[in-house]
């Protein structure tokens, strides 16, 4: 790596956390997650403003030859994260509970999915990309409607102290199974999109058989090991949990539903309350979510060209695509959860949780712009629909102000 390219990479780097982290202050100071001005910040950063009014700053602070490495950094970072959010996932409190939260996690994909296809019936000629078959296109636009933002929902229920209630845990298990549905939906878009739609239902089975062998196989032979490790755990015990982590990353990567679920699932597989995923959460690993995340969010937003949303009548659609997005995804979780005999003002409080979007979407997005399925204009207007859903879910939960008290597992 030559001087020049260090140089940049460091500079850009910190440009990206300093900016993140006051913009996220600010907004914090309103209620909203970080994850918001992280991604606000990128979006100024890049060319929707300072590319606009000092191109030369951006191309300084950005040079093409520095980005790939900054879209290492930014993976690892959300690999990091999604491992531990694992580590505070309580798969052991969701066995009574998982048939409900399953049927309202597929209805919450299904009736957004179905929005995002009929609306992509419409937009396709205009926003789509030359030579892309409308079957990607379409379920495209419906998985990117259907997505909700696990990382960014945990986050939320962490700061609300909501995540080890009743309602946070439905929250977190029905975002977990509606995320990993999605991702195995996205890789039949893959397989369309490079014509090999026979190795994405491979890549399904494959997913499939990994989950279960992580809870089946790997789970208990992890929890036997940890508990002879004591209540502090050494220095061998962490690059184990380390290593582990990274082989399940590779294999879930190599399956093709990215390496974020392998992460997050050897996470979870790991006891919730033991001395290692103490010694790892969220709260106790401040470079990853300081450091490595906002590089992600901030490479998100240099991509995104508000310019690209000109006329009125790419405002109509960027505002119905926001207007659907939430519709289908608190109609659908709200209905499902009133089928399952769940209170109303519960079932309203679980769907404006999954109606949170962010991370997860804005790696969908990529993805999708990537593999050139979608235009930059449309990229511009879905992560304008992340940045809302997920910026509603906080304020418009306060109207409902949850109970922790009453909800909490341990008197459930």
């Amino acid at each position: 790596m030559s001087t020049e390219l260090t140089f940049h990479i460091l500079l850009a780097l910190a440009v990206v956390v300093v900016c993140g982290h006051l913009l996220g202050r600010l907004l914090a100071a309103v209620g909203q997650p970080p994850v918001i001005g992280e991604v606000v910040s990128g979006i100024l950063l890049g060319p929707s403003l300072v590319g606009r009014i000092a191109p030369g700053v951006e191309a300084y602070l950005f040079p093409d030859l520095a980005r790939p490495a900054l879209g290492v950094v930014a993976q690892i970072g959300v690999v990091l994260y999604m491992f531990a959010v694992g580590l505070e996932f309580d798969a052991g409190s969701l066995r009574k509970r998982a048939a409900p939260f399953i049927f309202i996690s597929q209805a919450s994909i299904a009736v957004p999915f179905v929005l995002g296809l009929g609306l992509a019936t419409l937009i396709y000629p205009e926003l789509s990309q030359p030579g892309v078959p409308f079957l990607a296109f379409g379920m495209f636009m419906g998985i990117a409607m259907s997505i909700t933002a696990f990382p960014v929902l945990a986050r939320i229920l962490t700061d609300r102290g909501l995540a080890r209630t009743h309602l946070g845990v439905a929250a977190l298990t029905c975002a977990a199974v509606d995320d990993v549905t999605a991702w195995c939906l996205l890789a039949v878009v893959v397989g369309v999109a490079r014509a090999t739609l026979g190795s994405a239902f491979v890549a399904i089975v494959l997913t499939v058989a990994f989950i279960a062998i992580m809870f089946l196989v790997v789970r208990p032979i992890v929890a036997r090991l940890l508990a002879r490790g004591g209540a502090k755990p050494s220095a061998d015990t962490v690059t184990w949990t380390l290593a582990g982590l990274l082989i399940s990353a590779l294999v879930a990567e190599q399956i093709g539903i990215h390496a974020i679920f392998g992460a997050f699932l050897f996470g979870a597989i790991i006891p919730a309350h033991s001395p290692i995923a103490h010694r790892l959460s969220v709260e106790r690993t401040p470079v990853v979510t300081i450091l490595f995340l906002p590089a992600f969010f901030a490479l998100t937003g240099l991509r995104t060209q508000i310019g690209l949303v000109s006329s009125w009548q790419d405002w109509g659609v960027c505002l119905l695509v926001i207007a659907l997005a939430i519709a289908g995804k608190f109609g659908g979780t709200f209905l499902a959860a009133r089928l399952m005999k769940m209170d109303g003002r519960f079932a309203a409080q679980l769907g404006i949780l999954m109606n949170t979007r962010g991370l997860m979407e804005l790696i969908v997005l990529n993805v999708g712009l990537d593999l050139g399925v979608i235009s930059p204009a449309l990229f511009t207007m879905m992560v304008l629909m992340a940045l809302v859903t997920t910026a509603m879910t906080a304020p418009v939960l306060e109207w409902f102000k949850p109970q922790r008290q009453a909800a909490d597992l341990k008197s459930a």
